[in-house]
């Protein structure tokens, strides 16, 4: 038979394979982390006809003689190009800038994948649509051991925060110097002990020939007093005092004349707080926001690169899984060096170019067009041989 039938019907499955491949980027439009897919075609191997000849004295020398066999798919190939970002406003929305690929865990088999939508499941685990469980490094006390081993990021709302025990009070504003002896004023701080508990801690400050007296009371039964002194409204001596433990520190406070406004500035404890809401960083920790005031680390998202991204296996939902020709994954922290940073509030979407994508269909398509009319044209001379017998 005509060996050019033969090459014709590998030009239609080889073309066949790139309509396959540019539809499925075309169907994946709009799938967030989806990265595009190309062709590579290679001829296969070609019958020889005539050999080479070596150059002779009298004879120059020949090239080889060779007719083709026809055409293969060599490889389907994925870029790993950037997707644009898409806003959502969803906290649990993640986007890598970057290279990097996020880690999920399904029926005990780790997977890797680009999209970043994740939601909380009934257990306050980040999941993707799909159930992976998002891994990274959880946070002990806020501390985050990122040489330890990934797990499953868990965020449950009953996460509370510990109560800090008050150790430090601070006062600032101004007392009058134009006071009247015997005037006085009184300020009240809230103050916590170690289990969060509240009591009031009460400073009194009296005007005396020589300045401020001050005189402090804690609700437990604690006293402390000192003596503010002042030269042209400037503190000289007595700007600090302890009551029950707590340190007052009144530095700041000035004595200038027909103006009181003397406030308590702060105060370092805490009752316990619940957990109201997160964010996330662009180095991958996220971030509690609680009901006392207090921010703390509760998570780290951990990202994993590849020496060759393209050896990685498409497994479907948008994940992958390591090849022997992927490389191992190499984990580290999002804003590690070869690694992404992350975007809250957003998603990466498909890199997919429709422009790119049109323009080889109708590529894939006239090929394929031209190799049925070799099929074509070989059948009109197989026909012309088997009319020459009539």
């Amino acid at each position: 038979m005509l060996r050019s039938l033969y090459s014709g019907i590998s030009g239609l499955r080889a073309h066949q394979a790139m309509l396959d491949v540019t539809g499925n980027n075309i169907a994946n439009v709009n799938t967030a982390g989806f990265k595009a897919s190309s062709t590579q075609f290679q001829d296969t191997l070609s019958q020889m006809t005539q050999g080479a000849g070596a150059p002779q004295a009298e004879t120059g020398g020949t090239n080889p003689a060779q007719i083709g066999l026809g055409v293969r798919v060599a490889g389907v190939s994925t870029n790993f190009s950037q997707g644009s970002s898409q806003n959502t406003g969803r906290a649990t929305d993640m986007m890598i800038s970057g290279d990097g690929f996020f880690i999920t865990s399904k029926a005990g088999q780790q997977l890797y994948t680009r999209a970043g939508a994740f939601d909380m499941d009934a257990a306050g685990r980040l999941v993707s649509p799909d159930g992976g469980i998002l891994q990274g490094w959880s946070a002990a006390n806020g501390a985050v051991n990122l040489g330890g081993p990934v797990g499953p990021i868990a965020l449950s709302p009953n996460t509370t925060s510990a109560a800090v025990a008050t150790t430090k009070a601070s006062l600032d504003g101004n007392l009058p110097s134009d006071a009247a002896v015997g005037t006085s004023v009184e300020r009240q701080v809230k103050v916590y002990d170690s289990d969060g508990a509240s009591r009031s801690l009460t400073l009194t400050f009296s005007r005396s020939a020589g300045g401020w007296d001050v005189a402090g009371a804690d609700a437990n039964g604690a006293t402390g007093n000192s003596t503010l002194t002042f030269a042209n409204g400037a503190l000289t001596s007595g700007g600090a005092m302890t009551v029950g433990g707590i340190s007052v520190d009144m530095s700041t406070v000035t004595g200038f004349a027909a103006m009181s406004t003397l406030t308590v500035g702060s105060q370092n404890g805490s009752e316990a707080g619940k957990l109201e809401s997160f964010t996330l960083g662009g180095d991958g920790s996220l971030i509690g926001s609680f009901s006392n005031g207090s921010k703390q680390v509760m998570a780290r998202v951990a990202l994993a690169r590849f020496t060759n991204p393209g050896g990685l296996e498409k497994s479907g939902s948008s994940t992958y899984v390591a090849t022997a020709n992927s490389g191992a994954a190499q984990l580290g922290a999002p804003g590690d060096a070869g690694l992404g940073t992350l975007t809250a509030g957003a998603l990466e979407m498909s890199n997919v170019d429709l422009s790119q994508e049109f323009t080889n269909l109708i590529v894939a398509q006239r090929g394929f067009q031209a190799n049925a009319r070799i099929i074509t044209t070989s059948d009109e001379v197989l026909q012309e041989l088997t009319n020459l017998k009539h």
